[in-house]
């Protein structure tokens, strides 16, 4: 197991809490760690700087949202040569949430939020079958997320 030579015991616990909520401001942080405030903006910065914090983010519900649907998609290509463009394609649909480059039968793995089960086939049938060089896709109905983590620290 690789670890960064970046991650001492004070920036695991820096990511640990700002894992558990990332509004923590840096003078709050100092004080649960028992340190300066400016020594958590340096190793915050140093852990952005090596790309270990690559941002914060705001989570949205999407069941909040008015998403009822939840689908994981492989996309087979009609050629390996329409994988990065289709990609690109993919980028603009907006319930596109996820994509990446997979081994195997499909050439790109995709999820997709949809408010429903028809406004799901309006994007499957109306915007990725419309791209040029997709060949097929199957889809997988996720019935609600078991959990979701961030890596180990």
């Amino acid at each position: 197991m690789k670890t960064s030579k970046h991650l001492d015991f004070i920036n695991k616990e820096i990511i640990k809490k700002l894992s558990l909520d990332a509004r923590l401001s840096f003078s709050e942080l100092a004080k649960k760690l028992k340190i300066s405030n400016s020594l958590v903006h340096q190793r915050v910065k140093k852990l952005q700087e090596t790309g270990v914090i690559t941002g914060f983010s705001l989570q949205l519900s999407p069941q909040a949202m008015g998403y009822e649907s939840f689908t994981y998609t492989g996309i087979v290509t009609k050629e390996a040569r329409y994988a990065y463009s289709i990609a690109e394609a993919l980028k603009k649909i907006p319930a596109v949430v996820e994509c990446h480059w997979v081994s195997g039968k499909y050439a790109l793995f995709i999820k997709i939020v949809a408010h429903n089960n028809e406004d799901l086939r309006k994007i499957l049938y109306e915007q990725i079958h419309q791209i040029d060089g997709v060949g097929s896709t199957d889809s997988f109905i996720s019935f609600g997320m078991a959990f979701q983590k961030n890596v180990p620290v």
